[in-house]
């Protein structure tokens, strides 16, 4: 999961919940959350949709799919964090700061209905400030090997970080074209949500 991007895009505090909350539930469970937190389980799942159907996001995995196959978009959405972490167009680092400690306030408030292996992990994301670090080459290759640690088919050593490195510029006009349909989508999507209250 591209955490920065799904915090980012949300309208409500009970949305970045859900947000995150999506991957740890089963899908007949998100009925049994506040419709605020129901929203943001919604708009997590639209935004995964929109993403893998996106041109942009298809000529991203080009970069690592001859390295890691079916993993590629994994290594897109950690790919798509730096850069959205270092788009001052959207935010000011002050606000990406600002960003990442709120997230993180919102999820501590709603720890009890996480289970614990994502607790451990927001206290080490808190600490390390994973949000807003992911600007830098440093914690996104610490993701990188993150993803590929936790791949079960994918030997440990293959150089994906080097691959991000090397296509730096083909990834940034990937997200350049893609980022602002997607906020434009994730709005629209809001929108509607709303309206369904």
């Amino acid at each position: 999961m591209n955490y920065l991007a799904h915090s980012f895009l949300t309208f409500s505090d009970g949305q970045i919940v859900g947000q995150f909350l999506e991957d740890h539930i089963r899908n007949k469970e998100r009925f049994s959350f506040p419709k605020d937190i129901q929203d943001g389980i919604t708009m997590h799942r639209a935004i995964d949709t929109f993403t893998d159907s996106h041109p942009a996001i298809h000529e991203a995995k080009k970069v690592f799919s001859p390295l890691v196959r079916l993993y590629s978009g994994a290594f897109v959405d950690v790919s798509m964090d730096y850069f959205l972490a270092n788009d001052l167009s959207l935010n000011s680092l002050k606000g990406w700061k600002n960003h990442s400690q709120n997230v993180y306030r919102v999820l501590n408030q709603s720890i009890q209905l996480f289970p614990e292996n994502f607790r451990l992990m927001l206290s080490r994301m808190e600490t390390e400030d994973w949000l807003y670090n992911y600007r830098t080459d440093r914690s996104i290759g610490f993701s990188m090997k993150n993803v590929l640690n936790k791949a079960k088919y994918l030997d440990k050593d293959i150089p994906v970080f080097e691959a991000f490195l090397d296509n730096k510029d083909i990834l940034q006009k990937c997200y350049d074209d893609f980022f602002p349909d997607l906020l434009a989508y994730a709005k629209v999507e809001n929108a509607v949500l709303q309206l369904e209250r």
